[in-house]
């Protein structure tokens, strides 16, 4: 099931089309109203004005529905193309702050809040939903904080594993900020608090890990 969902199938590498725009829309829809599970295709197809031979010759089963809708939002939790590479301790605090706030901005959106609810509420019964939320949608972030934390320890400005300093970063950005979203007890925030909360988490991520980088070299440097 697994592989099904997190391998691009050939539908999903064309152009896209205004058809299939409104297939992953109704399917989204559907999904997050109706839940996964009550769900059928032929409903969609009726939302999206299709027949249900478009809809599986332009996305696919049900299976596969769900995964092009998480995948289509995944997208834009991917590091963008001109995000500074950091070479210096100024361009990884202006990396982690410009990500942090990306990464905000898009996980708190309403339409993928409605997606993390809906995998809970889908967890017992339909937990291919979770797995594939997990796999595409959560994994792309994480991938792209990776990213960011094997540069900067390639240019030796931070020590520590990858993925390690990456769950440290996200723990920073978000603290308790998704259950509220989660639970409809706190709003999105606004782009100005976004804004201070990717610089407060870049900055106390920062203090700790550069007091221990340079703490570090200061002990090898007086070792020789």
């Amino acid at each position: 099931m697994k592989a099904r969902l997190t391998s691009k199938s050939r539908r999903e590498e064309t152009e896209e089309t205004p058809a299939r725009g409104r297939i992953l829309e109704a399917a989204f829809s559907a999904f997050t109203e109706s839940g996964y599970a009550r769900t059928s295709t032929l409903e969609i197809a009726t939302r999206a004005r299709v027949s249900k031979r478009e809809l599986y010759a332009l996305v696919g089963n049900k299976d596969e529905l769900l995964g092009a809708c998480i995948r289509a939002r995944a997208k834009r939790l991917q590091v963008p193309a001109d995000l500074p590479a950091p070479h210096d301790r100024e361009t990884l605090r202006q990396t982690l702050t410009l990500l942090g706030t990306q990464l905000l901005r898009e996980i708190s959106a309403p339409a993928v809040i409605g997606v993390f609810r809906l995998a809970i509420a889908e967890a017992v019964r339909e937990p291919q939903v979770a797995q594939t939320l997990d796999s595409i949608g959560r994994e792309t972030s994480r991938a792209a904080l990776r990213g960011i934390m094997d540069q900067a320890r390639s240019a030796g400005l931070l020590d520590g594993e990858a993925s390690e300093m990456a769950e440290q970063f996200f723990g920073l950005l978000w603290g308790n900020l998704m259950v509220g979203l989660l639970l409809g007890v706190a709003e999105r925030p606004s782009p100005q608090e976004i804004a201070r909360r990717a610089r407060d988490a870049t900055g106390a991520f920062l203090r700790l890990h550069l007091e221990v980088h340079d703490a570090a070299q200061s002990h090898d440097r007086g070792m020789q």
